[in-house]
């Protein structure tokens, strides 16, 4: 009876001792820091919407519509087929492309991923002008073009607009010297306005008293 009475008595004080000593531990041993993982940034895909294919879509409609599907051993026959392998050349139509004298893509559009579509206007000796779609795919990287379609007659960009001219006072017709010189007589002799010749938003003042007469 008497060792379970000590027996009792020294778990208790063991506990007891065991609280301050586990606060010291963890006092001295300072706190554990955790490092996280560096991020990894994901690499980013060059956007094949930044590159422009008109010049590829120039270069093909002026060589497909100077061949033909009866001989495609010309030149630009091959040039055309190259540029877009699986495109069939224009069959011969009598008039049909009566002598083309110059072709200048006039809009690039984006449609979705790598797909474009090239407006390309074709002048002809006659004063005709045709324009015509052409339907355009990018590789990935945004440096590699490829034709895909026959290009198609279409309506030709509307004409905007143009903003009126700043200019509201007119200036007599003449040489640049001309204009200069009225400018001089009117800013150091004071014969004339000066403002007639200034651009909008500029103020200059004539000299005063003039220092030179006209």
């Amino acid at each position: 009876m008497r060792r379970r009475v000590h027996l009792t008595r020294l778990a208790a004080w063991t506990a007891i001792a065991a609280g301050p000593i586990a606060l010291c531990i963890a006092v001295t041993s300072g706190p554990t820091t955790v490092q996280a993982a560096p991020a990894q940034a994901a690499p980013v895909r060059p956007a094949a919407q930044s590159a422009d294919p008109a010049g590829l879509a120039q270069l093909f409609v002026d060589a497909w519509l100077r061949s033909s599907t009866d001989d495609d051993t010309t030149a630009q026959a091959r040039l055309a087929q190259s540029l877009a392998p699986d495109v069939e050349l224009p069959d011969p139509v009598e008039d049909a492309h009566p002598h083309l004298e110059s072709v200048t893509a006039v809009r690039s559009a984006h449609r979705s991923g790598d797909v474009w579509s090239v407006t390309v206007a074709a002048q002809y000796a006659d004063g005709r002008l045709r324009n015509y779609a052409v339907p355009v795919v990018a590789d990935r990287a945004g440096g590699a073009f490829t034709v895909t379609g026959v290009p198609a007659m279409v309506a030709g960009p509307a004409r905007a607009e143009a903003p009126r001219s700043p200019y509201r006072v007119a200036v007599p017709e003449g040489d640049l010297s001309s204009s200069v010189g009225e400018f001089l007589s009117a800013y150091l002799a004071g014969a004339g306005e000066v403002d007639r010749y200034l651009a909008p938003g500029v103020a200059l003042s004539a000299v005063t008293p003039a220092p030179f007469g006209r």
